[in-house]
């Protein structure tokens, strides 16, 4: 039996991953914070920092593992001290990055597509390379191609919906599905409503990870893990609207640019990702793993699934977005 460790096991795609890796014949050391009683059959949940170095160099020490999954997140100072370490000691390490280094100057998206760090001339964007996820997965990308190893496999996942984990333009749940709970309207700025998002089930993700484990068409490779279906915002606020009851209105980019007046980081999430179209090609990674599109979990099914095992038994805590979301609907009904 292999053994594979997953760093970051118990996030929205770890709890779909593990369990399928299990499925699939392999041993899973599965770290996170969380203290997971469970004890199924070819899975053992580890409770630990998973960011401690000495903690996983223990580990690595203790068990010989033919494949790592990384979903930590790290800044590039902590990403270059650690990955050696995990390089020397696993035959394949899979890195998790984003399909947000992808920057907006093709349509469909795919792995060839420039990335925002190669291409951008925002001199003011690229000051908070830091601290910008766009920016810093790709730089720690470029790490681990000129590291001299071959045995890696970077991840670029687009936006992924889970249990408790969903999405809306630029929004979590804590925002727009706390909002629908409360019986209050969602706000969405207008100039996303016609542009294309791009979102896949966990389950689906889960499934590909594993056969890109130890694949030969793997190592060293970057793959966009994404569904090819196409829809607009306007479709994808249709789907919550029909599923939980979403009421909706728009604002003006003026307007909703207010919400993140002190939040610039998240305001560049949407003008450099999700004011992009963003219909993905997921030609490379079908091919690699043998799947085919019409495998995956269609969007409006998927959501339908995932709402409907948490509805009545999650409640959702209030944002400061939320809270500025009322702000905002207030003055503009003056």
């Amino acid at each position: 039996m292999k053994n594979v460790l997953v760093l970051g096991a118990t996030g929205a795609m770890g709890v779909y991953l593990v369990p399928e890796l299990a499925r699939n014949g392999y041993h899973v050391d599965a770290v996170s914070l969380d203290d997971v009683k469970e004890n199924p059959e070819n899975i053992t949940y580890i409770q630990m920092n998973a960011k401690d170095d000495a903690a996983v160099k223990a580990l690595l020490d203790k068990t010989k593992y033919d494949a790592i999954i990384d979903f930590i997140l790290y800044n590039v100072d902590e990403f270059l001290g650690r990955m050696k370490m995990l390089l020397d000691n696993t035959q394949h390490y899979i890195f998790l990055s984003s399909y947000r280094v992808y920057s907006g100057l093709e349509c469909p998206v795919k792995e060839t597509t420039p990335r925002l760090l190669d291409v951008t001339d925002d001199m003011e964007f690229m000051s908070q390379a830091d601290h910008l996820y766009a920016l810093y997965k790709a730089r720690e990308e470029n790490l681990l191609r000129n590291s001299g190893y071959k045995n890696w496999t970077i991840l670029r996942p687009s936006m992924v919906f889970s249990k408790r984990r969903y999405q809306l333009v630029a929004m979590e749940a804590s925002t727009f599905l706390y909002r629908v709970q409360e019986g209050k309207t969602v706000l969405i700025p207008e100039v996303a409503l016609d542009i294309q998002g791009a979102m896949i089930w966990a389950g689906d993700v889960a499934k590909m990870i594993t056969r890109l484990v130890l694949n030969d068409k793997a190592y060293g490779e970057a793959f966009s893990v994404a569904s090819s279906e196409k829809h607009t915002w306007r479709e994808i606020i249709g789907y919550y609207e029909e599923i939980v009851g979403m009421k909706w209105a728009t604002a003006s980019t003026e307007d909703y640019k207010t919400l993140f007046v002190n939040e610039r980081n998240t305001w560049y999430r949407h003008i450099y990702d999700r004011f992009y179209n963003r219909h993905m090609d997921n030609t490379k990674i079908l091919e690699a793993t043998g799947m085919k599109q019409e495998e995956l979990m269609p969007l409006k099914e998927g959501l339908k699934l995932e709402l409907s095992s948490i509805q009545g038994k999650h409640v959702w805590e209030e944002s400061g977005l939320s809270r500025r979301m009322d702000e905002l609907m207030e003055k503009l009904q003056k």
